[in-house]
């Protein structure tokens, strides 16, 4: 006599699950079509109807994805984007794809987790996996987001007989040429040894490779180690270039000559600061549930104080090399090469250049920038810049007091800005090989 586990495992291994992929932005989406791809039904949810018309119509609206992911989505009869969440009960496995952010004073934000935990609850049904993707802290699953779910259900169903929940983060790379979701192993933790065989087994559908570990909470540390490693490391070498400029030593050849050594170092390199939505939250939320077992995270603390610094030090530098010409920061003109958080992606979340253009404009600077992946500059929980990407003309540049490169975008002829800009502060290295060119006129921050 089959169960319910035997029956959900089967309508995954022969496909015919449907698989109910909520949040369809830098994660969902992708992840949609690696499921999709890989035969299942989905059903894609999410709040914003833009997202589900844009869908549904084929038209992109992550740019660094590309029209024809969005288009071979919309062409497919095994999926559908909806706004409606009562339909959450029409999924045999629903995935959770939402935003974890901070709150204020850097304290984890589960709203999104929770509000979307208890939405399944309300149509929650026999025979149901739901897999969290969301970075956050260990226990989450276990606890806020299975009590979330338990809290709007009927209460006759027993998690690990009759529903399943597993965890699984996300791991991707925006804009990266070399790393598909498909490609990028995914990790898969249960609450249960079940729930996790049901996850892999959802996976296995759309990705090449499967790590299952022996819990939820195993896999959701997992993912803060990444990308706390990550934002250590940052730190590292940010502090390494205040350092080294103050000797007038080029950190990035200094970086790049350790690289040589093959084996005991990976290179990281310096920047304006952190952008992205996991380097600048995970190790917050890895300090704040470290202070609720009242174990110190001295470390990863430091490192978050140093990242978050950086912005300041390098309108710190602007305000240098405007002083050697007889310049103040406020009334100058600067042009902000790069909105979003890294090269050649549209992705703005948490990037520091939201940051250095509203300090700079609280300095009384006039600010503008140029991103042409990004033509207007999108209102954040923190920021409304109201600014929009103008133009990179020689006379645009001439004009500018400085040029301060924040993004290195493939697609910006970097040729072009030593040419005409009176001064030219670089975060990214972008200016190598101009130095002749540029001489007393290149500011490195």
């Amino acid at each position: 006599m089959s169960t319910t586990y035997d029956r959900a495992l089967a309508t995954i291994q022969d496909r015919t699950a449907t698989v109910g992929v909520v949040g369809l932005g830098y994660v969902g989406l992708p992840l949609a079509d690696a499921l999709h791809e890989g035969g299942l039904r989905v059903l894609g949810f999410d709040t914003d109807p833009s997202k589900v018309e844009a869908l549904g119509a084929g038209e992109p609206y992550i740019g660094h994805l590309g029209p024809e992911l969005t288009a071979r989505l919309a062409a497919s009869a095994r999926v559908e984007p909806t706004s409606d969440f009562a339909r959450l009960a029409e999924a045999d496995v629903v995935v959770v794809c939402v935003p974890t952010p901070l709150a204020e004073g850097n304290e984890p934000d589960l709203g999104f987790v929770t509000e979307t935990g208890r939405a399944i609850g309300r149509t929650l049904r026999e025979g149901q996996l739901v897999v969290l993707e969301s970075t956050t802290y260990p226990g989450t699953t276990r606890r806020e987001f299975l009590d979330a779910v338990l809290e709007t259900s009927d209460g006759r169903l027993e998690q690990g007989t009759d529903f399943f929940v597993a965890y699984s983060p996300e791991r991707e790379d925006p804009g990266s040429p070399t790393h598909r979701t498909a490609t990028i192993p995914k990790l898969v933790g249960g609450l249960d040894a079940r729930s996790a065989r049901l996850a892999a087994e959802v996976y296995r559908a759309g990705f090449e490779e499967v790590v299952e570990v022996s819990s939820a909470e195993v896999a959701e540390a997992a993912k803060l180690l990444e990308n706390t490693f990550r934002a250590v490391n940052i730190a590292l070498v940010n502090e390494l270039k205040v350092i080294l400029d103050a000797m007038d030593v080029d950190v990035w050849e200094v970086v790049r000559a350790a690289a040589t050594k093959p084996f005991g170092y990976m290179p990281f390199f310096p920047g304006p600061g952190l952008g992205g939505h996991c380097i600048p939250i995970d190790p917050f939320y890895l300090a704040w549930k470290a202070r609720e077992v009242d174990r110190p995270t001295r470390f990863i603390e430091l490192a978050g104080v140093i990242n978050t610094e950086m912005p300041r030090y390098v309108i710190g530098r602007i305000a240098e090399g405007l002083g050697s010409r007889a310049k103040a920061l406020q009334g100058s003109s600067i042009l902000v090469v790069g909105l979003a958080d890294k090269r050649d992606v549209d992705d703005t979340r948490e990037s520091p250049s939201f940051v250095l253009i509203d300090e700079l404009t609280r300095a009384g600077a006039d600010v503008a920038y140029h991103d042409p992946h990004v033509p207007v500059a999108p209102r954040t929980r923190r920021y409304d810049l109201g600014l929009a990407s103008v133009a990179l003309p020689p006379e645009r540049l001439a004009a500018s007091d400085a040029v301060l490169i924040a993004t290195d975008h493939s697609c910006i002829d970097y040729a072009e800005i030593p040419e005409h800009a009176p001064l030219v502060v670089d975060t990214r290295d972008a200016m190598r090989g101009h130095e002749d060119l540029l001489r007393d006129r290149l500011v490195r921050a």
